[in-house]
């Protein structure tokens, strides 16, 4: 058998209800590697944590996973990783993954999963489509680590692509696309990620930032040495970190988390208990 035979092709399909106070994991379809733990309500009832596992540990060349999720109205579901993913490298063909989150009228969909590993010769495309209805709320972030820098691989060949849509009720509010190829001169550009492994994006849309709280999250340092920054748009926050840590990132997006959670949402932020393992 050879490498694109044995791919896996997976499909893993979710979608939360409100059934009286409680938000509901009501529908789970999947097919291929790609699961969902049981629900866990380490705050109450009223947002459901879910864990996304993929069995397998990494992706490989031509797998293709797709995570689909909806949100009905006035539901609350906070989902995340149990441990860093990996996209392996790839003699030829490429893998992929598609994210497509549906967000109903007053629902809050908070994906932080932990960051994601680009190992050397990887060939990698990611796809986030994220669609709100009227006063709904999504937070999420994506960590990537270009090449295992603490084994002392570099990211010499390969590519990685990375695509981000947000609507509103048909209105954009974002999309960013961006292609990254091994060795390319951005990896070491000051234009580009300024000989950064850790790049990393977090987003919260679909309801007015206060500048008030612009100005909270920019008061909250990255670790010395490392690069951030964070820009307001109508009904989006965007922040950037660029560093040599996936740890540092991660704290510091959880402390801007920390921040937008109860702002936005109305709830203290109550990290994942798998973030802890």
């Amino acid at each position: 058998m050879d490498m694109v035979e044995a791919a896996w092709q997976a499909r893993l399909a979710l979608e939360y209800t409100r059934q009286g106070g409680r938000t509901a994991l009501s529908g789970r379809e999947h097919s291929g590697p790609l699961v969902v733990q049981k629900a866990l309500y380490p705050e109450g009832n009223a947002v459901c944590h879910s864990i996304i596992v993929h069995p397998p540990g990494g992706i490989a060349a031509g797998d293709a996973l797709k995570l689909e999720v909806r949100l009905r109205e006035d539901t609350a579901a906070l989902l995340t990783t149990p441990g860093a993913g990996k996209w392996y490298k790839s003699m030829g063909p490429k893998a992929s993954l598609t994210q497509q989150f549906d967000i109903g009228r007053g629902a809050v969909l908070e994906w932080l999963p932990q960051p994601a590993i680009v190992f050397d010769a990887a060939r990698a495309e990611t796809r986030t489509e994220v669609g709100l209805q009227q006063e709904a709320l999504y937070m999420g972030w994506d960590m990537s680590c270009i090449g295992r820098s603490a084994s002392g691989e570099r990211f010499n060949s390969g590519e990685l692509r990375q695509c981000t849509e947000v609507w509103q009720q048909g209105r954009r509010l974002w999309s960013e696309y961006a292609r990254l190829a091994g060795d390319d001169p951005m990896l070491a550009s000051k234009a580009g990620l300024a000989g950064c492994s850790v790049s990393a994006t977090l987003i919260a849309a679909g309801r007015e930032i206060p500048k008030d709280l612009l100005e909270q999250c920019r008061g909250v340092a990255p670790a010395a040495g490392e690069r951030a920054g964070i820009s307001l748009l109508p009904r989006l926050l965007l922040a950037r970190y660029l560093g040599h840590s996936s740890e540092a990132a991660m704290h510091y997006f959880i402390a801007l988390w920390s921040l937008l959670r109860p702002a936005l949402a109305g709830r203290t932020a109550v990290p994942p208990r798998i973030w802890a393992t």
